[in-house]
Order: structure tokens, then sequence, then C-alpha cells
């Protein structure tokens, strides 16, 4: 398939493209942590673009002015939003804003929460179409059909696949689901110039002191074949599709020599599936003599594929961090939640990551089904013995749409959270109990896990010995203050902070302990929910 093929041109309605405005709602965040451009935004804002559109991206984490007043301005014909579950509401905010002022623009809105629970926003009377899964080739054909014919959606019966809207008489249809982007290579980069760059931050802010506008994301591969209980992926297509590495080059020099890139950030949700696709990757990087930018996993590769050879290819390469998702040091649970991994495998991963000289975060869960006093400790003591560089604990959270929420419906467990905004992280907070797995316990083994691994004399000097550490001391510091001193939690602030738990974050290379999501974990919320480019 030629590049752009599936991605037609349609042509345009009069003698003007549409004015396309892509939303990033605001994120209740009780401290400061990393913003970065949405890369779900950035791909649609390029093939809207590649349309022959005018686009702007309005990310109100970042934005001085207000939507009223950018609405009023820009005057755009359609209007999608994205929305992970702790932002659906502020979306759905932000849709009431946009038909205040325009009240006649389609609103669409797409992400994983949307994904999962897609009636629930069609049948609001502020959102026009919800986009299930992926979200490119339907948001084009979204974009025809309102140049094309410059209707009212929701008056119109729609045969676009992958959709879920409110008809006439009320009833919320769901047309069939649309197949995933079988070519990925077909796709234009992501639209990075659309976005205020000197305002975001660095790919992981509390161990690398880089020029914000400086750091980029990109995606190699999309979809995972594990299906693991706790991950939003399980909504997502099960295919891995993965893009050439010739393709996947060409996009690396553009970010290099076209835009700078002083560190590079890959969000795949399994980039070594495909062992050899890879290695040929690390090979055309250290041939084009691009290796001398640093790059990272941010959420990891999977630690039964990985081995020396390739940890050491992706070293030599310019990778100088990955993280693999341990989740528990107990083997029954490892099985209950269907990773299909070894306590063994894992070990052998961090120990070739040490042999060949990759820094490594592990990324760890507290609260598992089926976790228990014995079981968290089994976890702690596992990512003692590891010793990752950063290891992430979160407490977990039962997302919509994953095989968790299921089981905790349907075996009588209980949520503890009464509104979406209160599945946002970092306030350590138990969001569920059900049988041993009390709320009580999960938060006091949460807190423990962090002063055991960190405050070891090992960690704390191994901490202070390091370069980053003093280059993000001022932010660091703040973080910890933050949660010594927090402001009253209905201001936003962290309810019942421990001030042992600031103390630890001065010693957190990583950040604070409440950098890091609940059950979604992320080195900062990227990992499975967010950030990634699955529908608006």
């Amino acid at each position: 398939m030629e590049p752009g093929e599936g991605f037609r041109t349609f042509a345009r309605f009069g003698s003007y493209a549409l004015r396309v405005l892509l939303i990033n709602p605001r994120i209740r965040l009780p401290i400061d942590t990393r913003t970065t451009p949405h890369l779900g935004l950035a791909y649609l804002g390029a093939v809207s673009e590649r349309r022959g559109d005018t686009v702007r991206v309005f990310d109100l984490d970042v934005e001085d002015v207000p939507l009223a007043a950018a609405l009023r301005e820009f005057q755009p014909h359609i209007v999608g939003i994205t929305a992970n579950t702790p932002q659906v509401r502020n979306a759905w905010g932000a849709a009431q804003e946009v038909k205040a002022v325009l009240p006649h623009v389609p609103v669409v809105i797409g992400g994983p929460h949307v994904s999962a629970l897609p009636e629930e926003s069609a049948a609001r009377p502020e959102i026009d179409v919800v986009v299930r899964g992926e979200g490119e080739a339907t948001w084009l054909e979204l974009c025809a059909a309102v140049e094309r014919d410059n209707f009212e959606i929701r008056n119109s019966n729609f045969e676009i696949g992958g959709i879920s809207y409110q008809a006439a008489d009320g009833r919320v249809v769901h047309n069939p689901p649309r197949p995933p982007i079988a070519d990925l290579d077909s796709l234009p980069w992501p639209a990075y110039h659309l976005f205020q760059m000197e305002r975001y931050t660095s790919l992981q802010p509390a161990i690398d002191s880089v020029e914000g506008a400086r750091s980029f994301s990109m995606m190699t591969s999309r979809g995972c074949p594990y299906r693991c209980n706790f991950c939003s992926q399980s909504i997502m297509p099960e295919k891995w599709r993965a893009r050439s590495p010739q393709n996947v080059l060409q996009e690396w020099r553009h970010l290099v020599e076209d835009l700078g890139a002083q560190e590079i950030g890959l969000l795949d949700d399994s980039a070594n599936i495909q062992r050899r696709r890879l290695l040929e990757l690390c090979d055309l990087l250290i041939a084009a003599k691009l290796n001398h930018v640093p790059w990272i996993m941010v959420n990891g590769i999977r630690a039964n594929l990985a081995d020396e050879q390739l940890l050491g290819r992706m070293k030599a390469a310019g990778c100088k961090r990955t993280a693999f998702g341990v989740e528990t040091g107990d083997p029954e649970i490892m099985k209950r939640i269907n990773k299909h991994l070894t306590l063994d495998q894992v070990r052998a991963a961090f120990r070739a990551a040490r042999k060949v000289g990759m820094e490594t975060i592990g990324f760890f869960i507290i609260g598992l089904p089926g976790d228990n006093a014995r079981t968290m400790e089994a976890t702690i003591r596992f990512a003692i013995e590891l010793d990752p560089l950063i290891a992430n604990f979160s407490m977990m959270t039962p997302y919509p749409g994953t095989k968790v929420w299921e089981q905790l419906h349907a075996q009588g467990g209980r949520m503890l959270v009464q509104d979406w905004q209160d599945y946002v992280f970092f306030e350590g907070k138990a969001r569920y109990e059900m049988g041993e797995t009390t709320a009580e316990l999960q938060e006091r083994k949460w807190k423990e896990a962090y002063r055991r691994f960190y405050l070891r004399p090992s960690r704390v000097w191994r901490t202070l010995t390091r370069r980053e550490t003093w280059l993000n001391f001022p932010r660091t510091s703040r973080m910890a203050l933050r949660v010594i001193f927090p402001k009253p939690a209905g201001d936003g602030g962290l309810p019942n902070a421990d001030p042992k738990q600031g103390l630890c974050s001065l010693f957190l290379v990583g950040g604070s302990p409440n950098t890091i999501s609940s059950g979604m974990r992320l080195a900062n919320y990227n990992r499975l929910y967010s950030n990634r480019p699955n529908g608006l």
C-alpha cells in the first residue's frame, strides 16, 4: 500500500476546507506532573491537515485564553474532544461550552472512556457523535460528511463504522465497529506544530532535565496480543500492528533534524512483540547516526521477550531507559491477572538490562484482585530484589472496559469512588474493595512499599550521587512539600497526606510517591489510558 492509501482526500465544501478544533480537556491533578502533547490529537490534526483542513489544537492544560473566546475567534465547523476516565466530566463541560457559543457545530468525543461506555456520552445533549476505538479513519469520514452536506449530525442516519450517536427518536445507535488500521505506515506523522511545545515538560521531568520544547513522543506499533485483566487495552484492537522500521526511521530523522529533538519517548504498549523488527530499527538508527539522541521506552516492553542481545542493541541505538510491567511478586496473582509472565522471566530481563547498562523502571500494582497482606508483601520484596532505578507502585483502579471492572461487579466488590473525576490518580486512596483486598490494607501497603523501597540507605546514597537528582532538585522539593503540606482536598490537594511520604519523595528519583496512576500507572499516565492515539 502506498503512503496515504485508505486516507483519501475528500472534495472541499464550497471554496474552503473545514476549520477543525481539537480539544484536550483539563484534568484535575493535585500536584505538578508531566504535561505532554496529546499524541492522539496530534495524529487527528495531521490527517485533517492532509485532507486540506485548517486545524487548531486547544489544550486546556496549557492554554491561557478561555475556550469560549477561542471558539468565537476560530469559528470551527467541527469540534473533536478526547477523554479518559478522570477527564470525561471536563470533556462534557467543554462540549457544553461549544454548544453555548456555537450551537449548530457538531461535537465529536472519543478516547478510551467513551469507547468503553459509549452510551453514557452519546445520550448527552451536548455530544453529537461518540467515536469508538481508533479514530483517524472515522474522523475523516465524519469531516467529509459535515463538509459534503453541512447537516446536523444528530438528526442524520449514519452508516459510518465505529460510532455511536443518539437518533432523532432518542435511541442511542451503535454502528458496527470499524476494523483497526492495517497499514500504520499510511498515517502521516503527528502534527506537533499545532501544539505550543514550549509549554510542555520533558518525558519524565523528575528524572531528566530536558528543555520541554525538545521532548517528543512517537508510536512504532499499536495494539497488544496480551489481555491483562487490569489494562484498558482490552477495549482496543487485539491485533498487534507495527510500522515498518524504515517508516519509523523517517519520522525519527524528522524529529531530530527538523524539530531538534533532545529526547524521544516511545509510547508503544508492546514494542518488542516482533523482536526482529525492533533489532532492525536499532540497526537503522545506528547506521543513520541518530543514536546520539536518547530515547526511552515510556510504557515498557514485555519482560519475557527481552534478552541481553535485544537490550544491548537498544542501548547502542540510544535507548537509555526501559520499563517492565512486573505488577506483582506473587506467582498465583500473576496467573490470575492473565499476564503470561513468570517471576524468573522478570528477573532475567532485569539482569540483562543491568548487564548492558540500561536504566530500568518497574511497574508494580498494590491491590490486584485476590491480593492480601501476604501477596502484597511478596510484591514489595520482589521490587527490592529487582532494584530498578524507579519503582512505580500503584493502587489498583478498576477502569471501565477492563476485566477487573467486570470481575468486581460480578463478584460483589465495592467501588469506593463516587464520580469519574475521583478516578484521578495521585491521591493515595484505594478505589475499591473485594474480599481480603480491603481499602485499609491497600493504602497501608502502598505507603509501606514506597518507604521500604526508597528509604533504604543504599537507595538514598544512589539518589544523592546521581547528577539528575540535583538538576531536578527544585522541582522534586516542590513536589515533596506539596505532599507534606497539602492544600485542603477541596482545593485539589492531597487528603490525609503522610509527612513520611514527603521525605520519601525527596529520594524517589521518579518523582513523588503520588506521581503514578492507580492501576494504569504510566510514568505519568500515558501508559495505558490518556495519551494513546486510539480514539480521539
